[in-house]
């Protein structure tokens, strides 16, 4: 972070001495106005609901540019990482700030193998939860829960105890993301194996039962292992900057993480693959597509594509190229191209990219729409769709709680307001009220 030669000046037209504030440039991207000082040199707050203008923090992690379409992790292009890198990989990259060399990449890959088993004790957790619960609802609660059998790395001061809550958490996600669907279908739980890849065995854990042998297919593991990579980060949204906040207290990361999954539950936020594919089900058929497109031009209707356009990519979703790929290599080795509700998805994609009320407002499909469909195809049921999320996004909250813990700049979040309530008055009497 450099200051800038220049500085940004505030002036009042009430009189008031205007004030100087420095700039700070980054590596790329925005400069930013460093107000830090305003309220002891003004007594004034800025007002940013939903901080769309503020910068929280200074980060190397993960930068989007959402006019170019383009996301890096640690200044690598998502298109480069997603087709030479397997999910691993990432999450060194993202924690240790280097893709690791094959030495690296073994020892990393087998110390987070070796931690994917949970506590024993954890089973029980499951039996107080409604078979029917949410598995996010379950997420929330067990990994809040690890902090209770973890007590050796809770030092939030000990980078090296820090690491260790980190392949933890990284390690262990998907066997409670797999344990709380099983839960959820009355199946007994599959422990992890040791033999298997990151992403090969999350889909062992989640459809392998103890009756047959279950067999890998390796499209369908690196169509995870890819969603998985591309939504490992997203700088600082809503569920990231949730763990930040949280984080900001000095609470152990297990309940920071879980922080970050109670946010993301949110249908806003990590809803919208599941939204997707709800709409492609009420759409019902290819031949009801037309009237359903009417529906959507109507302003009066209320009816929204979900599934299409990015609050931060402007022109597309560089997500959403590589998920295509993804997408069609599914389908095909399913041979599911003919399924009613694949077909229909492919439709509505085709009209989506051609229509020219679509492409001029620039609702191009974006990532939640396509990693629907596969994780549809993958035989994953909607309500796990979020938890699969939460599991990809663990390593981008754990590197970025890691980042927070270790700037000297960090400080207790604590946001300021425009309170318009009433100013003081007096309790009146009972009688008086």
């Amino acid at each position: 972070m450099n200051i800038s030669d220049t500085k940004a000046t505030l002036s009042f037209s009430d009189g008031s001495p205007s004030v100087d504030m420095p700039i700070y440039k980054g590596t790329i991207g925005p400069d930013v106005i460093d107000i830090r000082k305003l309220y002891g040199q003004t007594g004034k707050f800025t007002y940013d609901p939903g901080f769309m203008s503020t910068a929280s923090c200074n980060s190397s992690i993960t930068y989007i540019d959402g006019d170019k379409g383009e996301l890096l992790y640690r200044g690598y292009p998502i298109e480069q990482l997603a087709v030479n890198c397997d999910f691993l990989e990432t999450c060194y990259l993202l924690l240790n700030g280097e893709l690791p060399n094959a030495k690296q990449k073994e020892e990393f890959s087998d110390t987070v193998t070796k931690h994917t088993m949970i506590h024993e004790q954890m089973n029980f957790f499951f039996r107080g939860f409604r078979r029917d619960a949410h598995p996010m609802a379950v997420l929330v609660g067990t990994v809040g829960a690890l902090a209770s059998f973890y007590h050796d790395s809770l030092d939030i001061n000990d980078a090296k105890q820090r690491e260790i809550s980190a392949i933890r958490l990284i390690a262990k996600l998907p066997t409670l993301a797999a344990m709380a669907y099983k839960y959820s279908i009355g199946q007994p739980f599959m422990y992890p194996r040791n033999d298997l890849s990151y992403s090969a065995n999350f889909m062992y854990m989640m459809f392998a039962n103890p009756c047959e042998e279950y067999k890998v297919n390796d499209v369908l593991v690196r169509a995870l292992d890819r969603i998985l990579i591309l939504h490992a980060d997203h700088e600082q949204n809503a569920s990231t900057s949730t763990v930040r906040l949280a984080g900001s207290s000095g609470a152990n990361p297990f309940a920071c993480i879980a922080a970050g999954i109670a946010c993301l539950w949110g249908p806003a936020h990590g809803g919208a693959n599941e939204a997707a594919l709800n709409m492609l089900k009420e759409i019902g058929s290819v031949e009801n597509i037309p009237a359903f497109i009417e529906k959507v031009k109507d302003k009066n209707s209320g009816v929204k594509l979900m599934g299409f356009g990015h609050r931060v990519y402007k022109n597309f979703d560089p997500r959403a190229k590589l998920m295509r790929e993804t997408c069609h290599e599914v389908l095909n080795e399913l041979g599911l191209q003919d399924d009613p509700l694949f077909k229909l998805a492919m439709e509505l994609e085709k009209i989506a990219l051609n229509d020219e009320y679509f492409v001029s407002r620039k609702l191009y499909p974006n990532v939640d729409f396509y990693s629907g469909i596969v994780q549809s195809a993958l035989g994953i049921p909607t309500s796990m769709f979020t938890g699969i999320f939460a599991m990809a996004r663990t390593i981008g909250w754990i590197a970025q709680w890691n980042e927070m813990i270790a700037d000297p700049e960090q400080k207790i979040g604590r946001p300021r307001q425009l309170f318009v309530g009433s100013p003081v008055r007096d309790v009146p009497a009972i009688d008086k009220r």
